[in-house]
Protein backbone atom coordinates (compact mmCIF):
# COMPACT_ATOMS: atom_id res chain seq x y z
CA UNK A 1 0.00 0.00 0.00
CA UNK A 2 1.17 3.39 -1.13
CA UNK A 3 1.96 6.03 1.76
CA UNK A 4 0.87 9.53 1.31
CA UNK A 5 3.54 11.97 1.01
CA UNK A 6 2.64 13.15 4.55
CA UNK A 7 3.49 9.87 5.98
CA UNK A 8 6.23 9.43 3.74
CA UNK A 9 8.34 12.98 4.91
CA UNK A 10 7.55 11.91 8.43
CA UNK A 11 9.06 8.68 8.13
CA UNK A 12 12.15 10.29 6.09
CA UNK A 13 12.78 12.39 8.98
CA UNK A 14 12.56 15.85 6.93
CA UNK A 15 9.35 17.41 8.79
CA UNK A 16 7.97 16.17 12.35
CA UNK A 17 4.36 15.64 13.67
CA UNK A 18 3.98 19.46 14.52
CA UNK A 19 4.65 20.52 11.32
CA UNK A 20 2.57 17.66 9.36
CA UNK A 21 -0.51 18.81 11.75
CA UNK A 22 0.16 22.67 11.18
CA UNK A 23 -0.03 22.02 7.42
CA UNK A 24 -2.80 20.33 7.77
CA UNK A 25 -5.02 22.69 10.07
CA UNK A 26 -3.39 25.33 7.26
CA UNK A 27 -4.86 23.30 4.50
CA UNK A 28 -8.17 23.29 6.31
CA UNK A 29 -8.59 27.09 7.40
CA UNK A 30 -7.71 27.84 3.46
CA UNK A 31 -10.48 25.52 2.14
CA UNK A 32 -13.57 26.98 4.83
CA UNK A 33 -12.36 30.38 3.18
CA UNK A 34 -13.00 29.66 0.27
CA UNK A 35 -16.18 27.94 0.66
CA UNK A 36 -17.52 31.39 2.47
CA UNK A 37 -15.91 33.23 -0.52
CA UNK A 38 -14.05 35.38 1.95
CA UNK A 39 -10.29 34.45 -0.11
CA UNK A 40 -10.01 34.68 -3.86
CA UNK A 41 -9.41 31.72 -5.45
CA UNK A 42 -6.13 31.52 -7.65
CA UNK A 43 -6.99 31.38 -11.14
CA UNK A 44 -3.23 32.07 -12.46
CA UNK A 45 -2.89 28.14 -13.08
CA UNK A 46 -6.40 28.28 -14.86
CA UNK A 47 -5.61 30.93 -16.96
CA UNK A 48 -2.04 30.27 -17.51
CA UNK A 49 -3.84 26.03 -18.56
CA UNK A 50 -5.98 27.46 -20.81
CA UNK A 51 -4.00 29.89 -22.79
CA UNK A 52 -1.16 26.92 -23.26
CA UNK A 53 -4.48 25.02 -24.47
CA UNK A 54 -5.22 27.65 -26.92
CA UNK A 55 -1.84 28.00 -28.38
CA UNK A 56 -1.48 24.58 -28.38
CA UNK A 57 -5.36 24.61 -30.49
CA UNK A 58 -3.31 27.20 -32.72
CA UNK A 59 -0.45 25.91 -33.59
CA UNK A 60 -2.41 22.25 -34.48
CA UNK A 61 -4.86 23.72 -37.02
CA UNK A 62 -1.51 25.40 -38.21
CA UNK A 63 0.01 22.36 -38.68
CA UNK A 64 -3.07 20.73 -40.21
CA UNK A 65 -3.13 23.88 -42.63
CA UNK A 66 -0.02 23.07 -43.55
CA UNK A 67 -0.45 19.00 -44.48
CA UNK A 68 -3.60 20.01 -46.16
CA UNK A 69 -1.80 22.38 -48.44
CA UNK A 70 1.00 20.25 -48.97
CA UNK A 71 -1.48 17.08 -49.88
CA UNK A 72 -3.17 19.35 -52.62
CA UNK A 73 0.38 20.47 -53.84
CA UNK A 74 1.60 16.55 -54.30
CA UNK A 75 -2.10 16.03 -55.71
CA UNK A 76 -2.16 18.46 -58.32
CA UNK A 77 1.33 17.43 -59.22
CA UNK A 78 0.23 14.11 -59.81
CA UNK A 79 -2.65 15.14 -61.94
CA UNK A 80 0.12 17.04 -63.99
CA UNK A 81 2.01 13.85 -64.44
CA UNK A 82 -0.77 12.28 -65.23
CA UNK A 83 -2.04 14.68 -67.92
CA UNK A 84 1.49 14.76 -69.40
CA UNK A 85 1.99 11.54 -69.93
CA UNK A 86 -1.32 10.26 -71.49
CA UNK A 87 -1.53 12.95 -74.43
CA UNK A 88 2.28 13.59 -75.10
CA UNK A 89 3.27 13.11 -78.24
CA UNK A 90 6.41 10.36 -78.84
CA UNK A 91 9.71 11.69 -78.97
CA UNK A 92 11.49 11.97 -82.20
CA UNK A 93 15.13 11.64 -83.63
CA UNK A 94 15.59 13.83 -86.44
CA UNK A 95 18.16 16.43 -87.51
CA UNK A 96 15.19 19.09 -87.93
CA UNK A 97 14.89 20.80 -84.63
CA UNK A 98 12.67 23.75 -82.96
CA UNK A 99 14.41 26.12 -80.66
CA UNK A 100 12.74 27.87 -77.50
CA UNK A 101 13.73 29.84 -74.73
CA UNK A 102 13.08 28.51 -71.43
CA UNK A 103 14.71 30.18 -68.33
CA UNK A 104 16.36 32.55 -70.40
CA UNK A 105 18.28 29.89 -72.28
CA UNK A 106 17.50 28.62 -75.73
CA UNK A 107 16.81 24.70 -75.36
CA UNK A 108 15.96 22.64 -78.35
CA UNK A 109 13.55 19.89 -79.71
CA UNK A 110 13.73 17.14 -82.27
CA UNK A 111 10.39 17.78 -84.39
CA UNK A 112 9.41 17.19 -88.15
CA UNK A 113 7.69 19.64 -90.36
CA UNK A 114 4.31 18.97 -89.09
CA UNK A 115 4.82 19.47 -85.02
CA UNK A 116 6.91 22.44 -85.90
CA UNK A 117 4.24 24.28 -87.62
CA UNK A 118 1.38 22.74 -85.03
CA UNK A 119 3.87 24.19 -82.30
CA UNK A 120 4.08 27.87 -84.20
CA UNK A 121 0.21 28.05 -85.04
CA UNK A 122 -0.12 27.41 -81.04
CA UNK A 123 -2.11 23.84 -81.44
CA UNK A 124 0.84 22.28 -79.76
CA UNK A 125 2.58 22.90 -76.68
CA UNK A 126 5.92 22.26 -74.86
CA UNK A 127 5.96 21.71 -71.00
CA UNK A 128 8.47 20.91 -68.94
CA UNK A 129 8.12 16.78 -66.99
CA UNK A 130 10.70 14.78 -65.41
CA UNK A 131 13.89 17.20 -65.80
CA UNK A 132 13.39 17.09 -69.51
CA UNK A 133 10.70 18.55 -72.19
CA UNK A 134 7.80 17.24 -73.36
CA UNK A 135 5.19 18.38 -76.69
CA UNK A 136 1.48 18.24 -75.60
CA UNK A 137 -1.48 19.19 -77.48
CA UNK A 138 -3.03 22.63 -76.53
CA UNK A 139 -5.97 21.67 -74.58
CA UNK A 140 -3.82 19.38 -72.26
CA UNK A 141 -1.59 22.30 -72.06
CA UNK A 142 -4.54 24.37 -70.67
CA UNK A 143 -5.54 22.00 -68.07
CA UNK A 144 -1.87 22.48 -66.61
CA UNK A 145 -1.61 26.08 -67.04
CA UNK A 146 -5.16 26.56 -64.71
CA UNK A 147 -2.85 23.84 -61.96
CA UNK A 148 0.71 25.11 -61.98
CA UNK A 149 1.46 27.98 -65.07
CA UNK A 150 5.23 27.15 -64.48
CA UNK A 151 5.19 23.81 -65.85
CA UNK A 152 4.41 24.93 -69.36
CA UNK A 153 7.30 26.58 -71.05
CA UNK A 154 5.95 27.01 -74.55
CA UNK A 155 2.30 28.10 -75.65
CA UNK A 156 1.61 30.18 -78.77
CA UNK A 157 -1.47 32.47 -79.36
CA UNK A 158 -3.61 29.55 -81.39
CA UNK A 159 -3.54 30.90 -85.05
CA UNK A 160 -6.23 30.18 -87.38
CA UNK A 161 -5.47 28.81 -90.53
CA UNK A 162 -5.48 30.74 -93.74
CA UNK A 163 -9.37 31.50 -95.50
CA UNK A 164 -9.96 29.99 -98.06
CA UNK A 165 -11.57 32.66 -99.64
CA UNK A 166 -9.09 35.00 -98.94
CA UNK A 167 -7.79 37.03 -102.35
CA UNK A 168 -3.98 37.47 -101.50
CA UNK A 169 -3.89 33.92 -100.52
CA UNK A 170 -1.39 33.39 -103.36
CA UNK A 171 0.88 36.21 -102.73
CA UNK A 172 3.66 34.92 -100.25
CA UNK A 173 5.41 37.80 -98.68
CA UNK A 174 8.94 37.54 -99.11
CA UNK A 175 11.78 36.92 -96.34
CA UNK A 176 13.48 39.86 -97.43
CA UNK A 177 10.95 42.46 -97.77
CA UNK A 178 12.28 46.09 -96.15
CA UNK A 179 9.72 47.94 -94.92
Amino acid sequence: MSLSLRDQLLKAGLVNEKQAKQADKQKQKQQRLEKKGQVEVDDEQKRIAQAAMAEKVARDQELNRQQQEKAEQKARSAQIKQLIETSRLPKLTTEDYYNFVDDKKVKRLSVNNLMRDKLSRGSLAIVRHGGGYEVIPREAALKIQERDPQRVVQLNVQTEAPDADDPYAAYQIPDDLMW
